[in-house]
């Protein structure tokens, strides 16, 4: 009988789920680090990850263990590598968070373009002749350029049309493959949308190294505002927080950061151009059942030998 470690809190439906599924075992760790649930591996035959790190140290010492889900779309942290050197598929759960993170975009676009820290803190403060400087803009007639034209970054532009956005989009992998139908037209090159956009939104799986840099930032307008809601390490924090400093940049939005949390003494954390939240673009009330559902079911579909091979991201397809 298939015995199924659950790392990581997740929606309860996910957990009904596994109870009212024959033939399996389960159990659940909290905790939010390798070392929380690395004792338990040795009687795992199936892994549902939240963000925690699996590195090959914790795979080896996984003997029974045939299929990894992640609860979500990246796997950054996953060594999928390892993994495919065992046989032992990584899957994700597909499209079914893209218009939670979509919406959480537009959502930083909106706060950080209207200012919404400075704003707020212009009414606690009492300082309401704050109004009269007129920081606060508008999205309406602005240059979207959405890094990353996949699921979510079409949703982002689908979204980004209501507001009377021109929409383009930079995806190398996309412009080789064939650029979708729709009015998006693509950026010739990043240097090319950086410099035109007046809101970048980033959401593309990360690379090796950061894609946007100094070099990258100091094309873009000083008035333009950077939202970064796909992972750490796209942008380069510390020049994003250089540009910031000295107005080159005039404000962000930042759901995801190099280091999570970040450090209390993160510059980031003391500006009040900049809209913050803790990695959630995808943890809607809605979209974590969503994804508790789906990776729990990608487990039960392994196991029943109809796993969706789409789903699998590192060329391992085993049936049980």
């Amino acid at each position: 009988m298939p015995h199924v470690l659950v790392v990581g809190k997740i929606h309860a439906s996910g957990i009904r789920l596994l109870e009212e599924t024959p033939d399996l075992t389960f159990e659940t760790v909290d905790g939010v680090t390798e070392e929380s649930y690395a004792p338990l591996i040795h009687n795992a035959d199936a892994l549902v990850i939240r963000t925690q790190p699996m590195t090959a140290p914790t795979i080896a010492m996984a003997k029974r263990l045939k299929v990894v889900s992640r609860h979500g779309v990246g796997y950054d942290a996953v060594d999928g590598k390892a993994l495919a050197r065992r046989g032992i598929p990584l899957v994700v759960v597909g499209d079914v968070n893209s218009i939670s993170v979509a919406e959480h975009s537009l959502m930083m676009m909106l706060a950080a373009t209207k200012l919404a820290i400075r704003s707020d803190r212009a009414v606690r403060d009492h300082n309401w002749s704050w109004r009269n400087g007129l920081e606060a803009g508008e999205l309406s007639g602005k240059n979207l350029l959405i890094v990353g034209y996949g699921r979510i970054g079409r949703r982002v532009g689908a979204l980004a049309s209501a507001f009377e956005m021109t929409v383009r989009a930079f995806d190398p992998y996309l412009a080789a493959k064939g650029w979708p139908e729709g009015e998006v037209a693509p950026a010739e090159t990043l240097h090319d949308g950086l410099a035109w956009a007046d809101v970048v939104s980033v959401n593309v799986p990360r690379p090796d190294r950061p894609l946007i840099g100094r070099k990258e930032l100091a094309v873009m307008k000083p008035a333009a505002v950077l939202v970064n809601t796909a992972r750490g390490g796209i942008v380069d924090e510390d020049a994003l927080i250089a540009a910031l400093q000295e107005g080159k940049l005039r404000a962000a939005g930042l759901d995801v950061f190099d280091d999570e949390p970040p450090a209390p003494e993160n510059p980031l954390l003391k500006m009040d151009n900049v809209v913050l939240s803790p990695h959630i673009g995808g943890l809607t009330r809605e979209g974590g059942e969503r994804l508790a559902l789906h990776s729990v079911r990608n487990v039960i579909d392994f196991f029943a030998g109809r796993l969706d091979p789409e789903l699998v991201v590192n060329g391992v397809l085993q049936n049980a």
